[in-house]
């Protein structure tokens, strides 16, 4: 267990619509505003979906360049981008997100059904992302949907090694339709799954999708974990109550880091536990 909590925040996601959530970060102006905004509250890491002009999911090249170079302009934050993109997006076009070389990028460990929808991760696929991460010395952060996902990291591990800064990291991703329960007793399950088949050393995060948002954050907490929050995962802050902006969800996730007792982690000790690049 660290003395202090990792903080993400993914604040935009492929899912929800600006019509339908205004308070969403959709276009480059608002994603700046929304990672100085985190940062201020405790985030270290930002996990990045960007959109187009008409507000869509894409992984249009330079516009993550774009990004990435925008980020590390107006924040200190480790820079992550999403290569899930969104779920029709294919192997070549998310491959080429490593192209726009941020600090991190997320690495799914395995296909899920996604609602009524498939989100494809072949093995194959992930190889190549494990593999083109380390030459591109980025650090994965590596997604998992549902307890096999873990055995699929533990065999990709022993076949090809560790990552980029021979750190690793998990980010628990729960309550996804079609993907493991969000509750508590799934990250104690992934928790003992992570120390008994991954690396000594190894770390892992949580995630709650909607409802499940704060019994993930406090079972993680208790386990000696990390935690993901953001209006990807849920733009519900409370019963009827929307989500006012991301940093409000990330103000709410470093108090309850607090009350652990394990308060949220600095940046610069965030990118020497990960294994960030200078």
């Amino acid at each position: 267990m660290t003395a202090s909590t990792l903080i993400t925040v993914a604040p935009t996601g492929a899912e929800s619509q600006k019509a339908d959530v205004p308070a969403l970060p959709v276009t480059l102006p608002e994603l700046v505003k929304t990672a100085v905004e985190c940062q201020e509250a405790g985030a270290a890491v930002i996990h990045v979906h960007i959109r187009d002009d008409d507000g869509q999911p894409t992984l249009d090249g330079q516009r993550l360049r774009d990004t990435v170079a925008a980020l590390r302009e107006s924040t200190d934050l480790i820079v992550q981008l999403s290569t899930g993109g969104s779920v029709s997006d294919g192997e070549t076009a998310r491959l080429a997100v490593l192209d726009a070389a941020p600090d991190m990028a997320s690495c799914t460990m395995g296909t899920v059904n996604f609602g009524d929808d498939v989100f494809m991760n072949r093995w194959g696929f992930i190889v190549d992302l494990h593999e083109k991460m380390r030459a591109n010395q980025v650090v994965p952060e590596y997604e998992i949907f549902d307890l096999g996902h873990l055995a699929n990291l533990e065999r990709l591990l022993s076949k090809h090694g560790l990552p980029f800064g021979e750190h690793v990291h998990v980010d628990f991703v729960l309550g996804v339709p079609g993907g493991a329960a969000g509750d508590a007793a799934t990250v104690a399950a992934m928790a003992e799954a992570v120390r008994r088949h991954l690396p000594d050393g190894s770390t892992f995060a949580a995630t709650g999708i909607g409802r499940t948002t704060l019994p993930v954050m406090f079972a993680s907490l208790a386990g000696g974990g990390h935690v993901r929050v953001g209006m990807e995962d849920t733009v519900s802050f409370a019963r009827r109550q929307p989500v006012e902006s991301n940093a409000q969800l990330v103000r709410r996730a470093a108090e309850a880091a607090a009350l652990a007792q394990r308060p949220a982690m600095a940046i610069d000790r965030a990118r020497d536990l990960l294994g960030i690049r200078k």
